[in-house]
């Protein structure tokens, strides 16, 4: 397990030259993980808002439980990743405030990053429909010296290049460039069902922002370590992008699909690893839980931390 790890005794695994697929919860498998070993950690952990995970659903009693929970796992990445390592971690819009004030005071926010996407999904009729989800990227602190590779997430600028307008700050005058680092608001389209990268996951994300991810805050041959793989998206991304891949999840069928998606193995117990293309239609959705999320919050920021 590219000697990360202090012993894998009585740890499911599977592994190959280019990754590692963990079975089991994150929390007791990070503390297993050497300090300051992980290059870069993108984590997706459930958002605390009732969807179902098949052996588990995201449901706390509390915003106070979710944030406890947070803390645990958040703490143990940043035990393990690297001084000069970056972690990108979600969560609900309702309880990524209460995360982003802790690490605020703890670590070092680089970026506060909305990714946004069109819903043709059931919209609501009592307020505005929830367009977007929050990203945080984070490391150690100020002065770490973390990777940030952005001649290798150009994206087409849009305004000045296309009217052919020109710079006259520049000596001498020259044409706006055609290309762009891309902004902290990030346009992709979700996962949906028949395309070719869809899994039977509640909550998959689409393999173009890993791949903006892993291309910006990492570099060939690292280590990326995603602590809720449920789709094992960062992991797939990661392998294809040379860099070599951790992925943590507890639920068997979800470590099935990691086997298959990092190429491990095509094979599980005699049963052959095929790709689900069924839907998933038991999960709830986030605005059935809206109302007591927000007010949930609204209270625990009265008590303070």
């Amino acid at each position: 397990m590219q000697d990360v790890f202090y012993d894998t005794a009585d740890i499911e695994y599977g592994e190959n030259d280019t990754s590692c697929v963990v079975l089991g919860d994150c929390i007791p498998i990070l503390r297993r993980i050497k300090s300051n070993s992980i290059d870069l950690i993108f984590a997706d952990p459930p958002y605390g808002i009732g969807k179902d995970f098949g052996v588990t659903k995201d449901t706390f009693s509390s915003i106070t439980e979710y944030v406890d929970w947070s803390r645990l796992w958040i703490d143990e990445c940043m035990r393990v990743l690297k001084t000069s390592g970056t972690m990108y971690f979600m969560s609900s819009t309702q309880f990524m405030p209460a995360l982003d004030r802790y690490v605020d005071e703890k670590y070092y926010v680089i970026n506060r990053i909305v990714w946004v996407y069109d819903s043709s999904g059931v919209q609501s009729k009592s307020r505005y429909g929830s367009l977007y989800e929050p990203i945080l990227m984070i490391t150690h602190d100020k002065s770490s010296t973390y990777t940030f590779n952005y001649h290798d997430i150009m994206i087409e600028a849009k305004t000045g290049a296309k009217r052919k307008l020109i710079d006259y700050r520049k000596t001498p005058p020259q044409q706006y460039s055609t290309t762009k680092v891309p902004g902290n608001v990030w346009e992709f389209n979700r996962v949906r069902y028949k395309m070719n990268e869809y899994e039977n996951h509640p909550s998959q994300k689409p393999e173009a922002l890993l791949q903006r991810v892993i291309l910006a805050s990492s570099n060939k041959g690292d280590i990326v370590l995603d602590p809720f793989s449920g789709s094992f998206t960062t992991s797939a991304v990661a392998v294809n992008l040379n860099r070599y891949a951790i992925g943590i999840d507890i639920n068997p069928e979800y470590y099935k699909v990691g086997l298959r998606r990092t190429g491990i193995t095509l094979e599980y117990a005699g049963e052959a690893l095929i790709q689900d293309k069924s839907r998933k239609t038991s999960n709830k959705s986030k605005h059935d839980h809206t109302d007591s999320s927000e007010q949930a919050f609204e209270n625990y920021a009265l008590e303070g931390f």
